[in-house]
């Protein structure tokens, strides 16, 4: 239940070329109290409800608790979350041994481009392809619940 991630901005859409997976992602929070946020989401035609803690203060480690709803129930929550949806496409690319996860944000967020990579001890090392850029990791103005309050385009 501990997710350990760093995240990274993009620099080029060389990522699409070497993606294996494509996925839609529609989510929306029912609470975004940097203490649990809790997440309703829609990848492809599943759905999911997920609780995070808080960050440590490096923001790499944090409890995360997830599982799989019906698209209906996916739909409903969705409907009475706070105001901000995040709409993106999540494009899966192995490196060596990992798999990022990069997502390009369209609507309020479109312009905004990052990887994230999930790790299993946070002094793991990991190659860094040459499209990856800044890492933002422990900056919560990339966080997806802020996000949805404080879109990119409005920076």
């Amino acid at each position: 239940m501990v997710e350990i991630e760093r995240k990274f901005l993009v620099l080029s859409d060389d990522f699409i070329k070497v993606a294996f997976s494509k996925k839609r992602i529609v989510q929306g929070y029912l609470s975004t109290v940097p203490e649990r946020t809790v997440r309703v989401r829609i990848k492809a035609d599943k759905g999911y409800i997920t609780i995070k803690g808080k960050s440590t203060n490096d923001g790499t480690t944090r409890l995360e608790w997830e599982r799989e709803i019906s698209l209906a129930d996916a739909e409903a929550l969705l409907s009475i979350c706070e105001s901000g949806t995040i709409d993106k496409v999540r494009h899966e690319v192995k490196v060596g041994n990992h798999i990022y996860e990069v997502d390009v944000f369209s609507g309020e967020n479109e312009g905004l481009i990052m990887a994230e990579i999930e790790l299993l001890r946070e002094d793991e090392i990991f190659e860094k392809p040459h499209w990856l850029g800044k890492e933002v990791t422990n900056d919560e103005r990339f966080y997806n619940a802020y996000l949805s309050k404080n879109p990119f385009k409005t920076w």
